[in-house]
């Protein structure tokens, strides 16, 4: 019996996710034996400083991908919000799979949402882009950076060192966690866009054929095409985690695409974005065109002093 090794991080989202595409894939091949291969990578190990820091997002990637390189696995399954736009050599983003809910969310063990947050409460995120679109909204509010897994991030507002946190909606969904604080509010797309890909499920996998035919039953269209859009606009910014930028491209029932873009500085004190509609035949390179209209009004200057600011906090 062949086997297919899922390498993974061992908080219990990464593991969700793991065992759900497993079973998915399981599902599909009954002849393929898949396990999984818990790794721990440096984005779990250092706790204590803000992510924007000390590189970013891809600390939680790069043992999971060292280990694929040596042969020890042949597919990640990853928060695609978390998947740099530039892949390793050997390494590919496999498929995309369905979205779930791509918003943020707020939880609170005494307030129902934020314009009910009193003058001054205390915000735990480490997001930069979650930042800048809470300060736009709300200037007085203090908001602090919260790192560590989402059980221990919700501890930490139940012991009181929050009013609220902000967090992906979807990982609360997948866990199950929506009555384990009292509100548990969406941020609606008006007053909070996503980062890139988030809600979705990256799938990256080594360039071997038989691994590549398996993950095509993971793939979503929609969610394909939403994500590259994204993608392709972080990836013309050359925005990782180190500065706010948030976008969101969805598809709608009448066959059209909705395209929105925010950046700007951490403390919301000056930002830019762009709104479009366009055709689902007309995709291509959408999020490319966006990202380019926004660096001839300046958007490369404002985000290098987005990451000085950072760097200074």
């Amino acid at each position: 019996m062949k086997k297919l090794t899922i390498a993974t991080r061992g908080s219990k989202l990464a593991l969700w996710q793991s065992n759900h595409i497993k079973s998915v894939i399981e599902s599909h091949f009954s002849d393929l034996e898949v396990e999984l291969k818990i790794i721990i990578t440096s984005g779990d190990k250092i706790l204590d400083v803000p992510l924007a820091k000390i590189g970013g997002k891809g600390l939680f990637l790069k043992e999971i991908e060292e280990s694929m390189l040596r042969g020890e696995a042949q597919m990640a399954v990853h928060s695609l919000k978390d998947v740099p736009t530039v892949m390793p050599e050997g390494l590919l983003l496999s498929a995309i799979t369905k979205r779930e809910d791509a918003r943020d969310a707020m939880l609170s063990e005494k307030y129902p949402d934020i314009a009910s947050l009193p003058e001054g409460a205390t915000v735990g995120t480490s997001s930069l882009r979650r930042r800048m679109q809470l300060f736009m909204e709300r200037p007085d509010l203090v908001i602090k950076d919260l790192r560590g897994n989402v059980d221990t991030r919700i501890r930490k507002l139940k012991e009181g060192e929050f009013d609220a946190i902000i967090l992906a909606a979807a990982g609360i969904n997948r866990l199950g966690l929506t009555e384990s604080v009292n509100y548990v509010y969406p941020i609606s797309y008006d007053e909070m866009l996503p980062a890139m890909g988030q809600g979705a499920l990256g799938i990256e996998t080594t360039n071997e054929e038989w691994v590549l035919e398996i993950v095509k039953i993971l793939n979503d269209t929609n969610s394909q095409i939403e994500t590259t859009i994204e993608r392709g606009f972080v990836d013309t910014l050359q925005g990782g985690c180190q500065v706010p930028i948030g976008v969101s491209a969805r598809v709608q029932e009448n066959g059209e695409v909705t395209v929105r873009s925010i950046l700007g500085l951490p403390d919301g004190s000056e930002v830019m974005g762009e709104s479009i509609t366009v055709s689902i035949d007309q995709t291509e390179g959408v999020g490319e065109a966006m990202a380019s209209r926004l660096i001839e009004q300046g958007a490369m200057e404002l985000l290098h002093r987005a990451e000085v600011m950072a760097s200074k906090e």
